[in-house]
């Protein structure tokens, strides 16, 4: 066998490359043949989904917290593990520092995988919540919350979920069939799990009268200290959002600590359901008006029909292969008789400016490996969800910031091309200026100015760190980001929508001057263009607007939307995706205005800036306030923004309600929702949550589709 592969790939390479793309082509397109049949794979963009709850505060490196959150994270994965419910809770330390946590396994989960996935919990919950004293991690197949308060003996989610629904639609004929019976299938699941005296866990099949969605299944689960009766109640709370939030969807999760649920179109746990029940009644048969003919005689109709199914089934993939072959043959004959063409270094383009304006900035390897000393560890600046960026030193003793796309980024060629294309053309004092790129050997380094501030989040979020930013040096960053956003929308030969402006995608130079960065997910405009739609919702929640998270729908109102919450963080030094531990938690922008009517608004104010300036201040969360209005049609223009910047003689409108001020749901009030960038094809509705850092992405954060910003 060794003999023959090895012969085989000698012959192979006496090819052309026209006959070796017809060598292939019948064994590819019998794969792709196979492809159409298969079931559909799941998207999914990768968990963990992470709430950071700011509201404890933070622990430091070396405290006595810390080491008790390590001897947790010890001790949890094997007790979960060995439990026979795949559940575990403790405490470790003593007040002030005592540290109590949660983990639970999903219950078709072995025994390794428990330990392996509560292990890695703990790590990503210190790093993707560093230093918080509250963390939760959603994760498939472990859920783990650890923090400084009594979480054991609650038996509710009051602390926040997650929830997401497959992006797709049942067929509207069949919609409604389709929620009661899935409606029907989590209810009965949940049932199920409650009434399990062990693990609280229950899975679930339906068959459903439809082709395209045959059959349904579910999932619930509580954790096993839970009652009977205490399960329920918690299951209830969030099945009560089924119809609101997945009318029509073939599929949707709620996560919770203490409880959740997930339904689906496809098998998605191990083993087989515990649960099956009967599928509803077939659809009523046609009228006699509307009956087939009856077959002539001497034939069994609907034998006949079968074969005639069969035929086509078998006849068209096979005439669509034969076709497919015929056009690869025609195409390799007339590269055949076409002189070879020398290959473009950077074939992401067939646009003569784009290729123009890149070649003109492509930089050797090896010039980059000097400067960054061979990417050393010693050089990092920061790590994200597209790779690491690296500080370095060119030749000339130029100081650059190296993005070094990892070989399994998640930011495609179209990202890139995107980003290389619209930085190496725009040039403002507040974009961050392209330096160079590099494509060789595998590598995709783009190469940006160095900004010694690095990310205006690791400045602003930090206790001592935003000492440093006193209301001038606020209102000069507010002021520079509004001059790119103009320039980006009305002012360069491009109309740019940013897509996904964030703290962490302003970069600071050695003044404090703002640089906007990250194009990556930015879209080019018409200049008659108002808005533009897409099905691939890509972004960071918190940052996102209404419209955008949950149609699709973005313009540079989206960017208005974005830079309103920018506003707001700035002024009060918290982030929008954290959460206030009362009684019932809001988003940020639900704080603002309730702190705005009330009168009460300077309370808000981040005390790192001090009492001075407070009307300025004032003005800006008007400003902040006006730009996240739920309509986009009510919220400024950049260019009105810097006038009221400017300006001390314009008067400002009053500003509507923000549209994710937190509404009470249907007995749920007591609980908040928290939506990720990160399930399988889906949308997002985005409800508040109060001082919770959630990154999605949407990162996305889409996860954040741009976690990695050049620093």
């Amino acid at each position: 066998m060794a003999t023959t592969v090895a012969t085989a790939m000698r012959r192979r390479r006496n090819l052309t490359p026209c006959d070796s793309r017809l060598a292939t082509a019948v064994p590819l397109l019998v794969a792709f043949l196979l492809l159409l049949h298969a079931p559909p794979l799941a998207e999914a963009q990768p968990l963990p989904w992470q709430m950071c709850d700011t509201a404890g505060g933070n622990y430091t490196e070396g405290s006595t917290y810390q080491a008790n959150v390590r001897a947790l994270a010890s001790a949890l994965p094997v007790n979960a593990s060995s439990s026979r419910a795949l559940f575990a809770k403790g405490a470790a330390g003593a007040a002030p520092d005592v540290v109590y946590a949660i983990a639970l396994c999903r219950g078709d989960t072995n025994a390794s995988s428990c330990a392996a996935c509560v292990a890695t919990a703990f790590q990503d919950a210190q790093q993707l919540c560093a230093f918080n004293r509250r963390a939760t991690m959603f994760d498939d197949p472990c859920i783990l919350r650890y923090s400084d308060q009594d979480i054991l003996a609650n038996a509710t989610d009051g602390q926040g979920n997650f929830i997401a629904w497959n992006y797709n639609n049942v067929s509207a004929a069949r919609a409604a069939a389709f929620d009661a019976a899935s409606g029907r299938l989590v209810n009965a699941t949940a049932g199920y799990a409650a009434a399990d005296p062990v693990r609280r866990f229950g899975t679930g099949e339906v068959g459903f009268d439809d082709a395209t969605y045959p059959r349904i299944f579910s999932l619930a689960q509580c954790t096993p200290d839970l009652s009977e009766a205490d399960c329920r109640s918690c299951l209830g709370r969030i099945i009560r959002w089924v119809p609101q939030y997945f009318a029509g969807k073939p599929g949707g999760r709620v996560f919770g600590v203490r409880c959740n649920f997930r339904f689906e179109s496809y098998s998605f746990f191990s083993g087989r359901p515990l649960l099956q029940l009967p599928g509803p009644p077939p659809a009523p048969a046609p009228s006699p008006a509307n009956m087939a003919p009856p077959s002539p005689p001497g034939t069994m109709g609907g034998r006949t029909r079968h074969r005639t199914g069969r035929v086509l089934a078998i006849t068209l993939p096979i005439a669509g292969a034969i076709l497919a072959l015929i056009v690869l043959t025609c195409f390799c004959f007339w590269r055949r008789r076409t002189p070879a063409r020398k290959a473009s270094p950077v074939p992401y383009s067939t646009n003569p400016d784009d290729i123009q304006s890149i070649d003109s900035l492509l930089l050797d390897l090896s010039t980059l490996r000097a400067a960054t000393d061979n990417f050393a560890e010693r050089n990092k600046l920061g790590e994200g969800g597209f790779g690491i960026v690296y500080k370095g030193v060119l030749p000339e003793g130029r100081e650059i910031a190296v993005k070094r796309l990892s070989q399994s980024s998640r930011q495609g060629i179209e990202e890139l091309k995107t980003e290389l294309v619209l930085v190496a053309k725009l040039r403002h004092k507040n974009l961050v200026s392209l330096v160079g790129v590099c494509l060789e050997e595998g590598e995709k380094l783009l190469v940006y100015e160095y900004l010694p501030n690095k990310s205006l989040d690791t400045i602003l979020f930090d206790y001592e760190k935003s000492k440093d930013l006193d209301w001038g040096k606020r209102l000069n960053i507010v002021s520079g980001v509004a001059r790119g956003l103009q320039y980006l929308h009305e002012d360069s030969q491009l109309r740019v929508v940013h897509r996904d402006l964030k703290a962490s995608n302003v970069l600071l130079d050695f003044d404090h001057n703002p640089k906007i960065s990250d194009f990556g997910l930015a879209k080019l405009f018409e200049w008659d263009q108002t808005q533009d739609v897409t099905s691939h919702i890509a972004g960071t929640y918190g940052y996102m607007a209404p419209e955008y998270a949950m149609r699709g729908q973005y313009s540079v109102k989206s960017d208005a939307f974005s830079f309103g919450v920018l506003i707001i963080e700035i002024v009060t030094g918290r982030r929008n995706s954290s959460f206030s531990n009362s009684e019932q938690s809001i988003d940020l922008l639900s704080l603002v205005w309730e702190h705005w009517t009330t009168g009460t608004i300077e309370e808000l104010l981040d005390p790192a800036i001090g009492s001075r300036a407070v009307n300025v201040l004032l003005k800006l969360i008007n400003i902040g306030l006006l730009c996240v209005q739920d309509n986009p049609a009510d919220r400024p223009a950049m260019s009105a923004v810097n006038v009221m910047l400017s300006s001390d003689t314009v008067s400002l409108q009053a500003p509507s309600r923000p549209t994710f001020s937190i509404q009470e749901m249907d007995g749920a009030a007591d609980t908040d929702l928290y939506e990720s960038g990160a399930y399988p094809r889906s949308a997002f509705q985005p409800t508040g949550d109060g001082n919770t850092r959630a990154a999605a992405a949407a990162s996305p954060n889409e996860l954040s589709l741009s976690e990695l910003e050049p620093r």
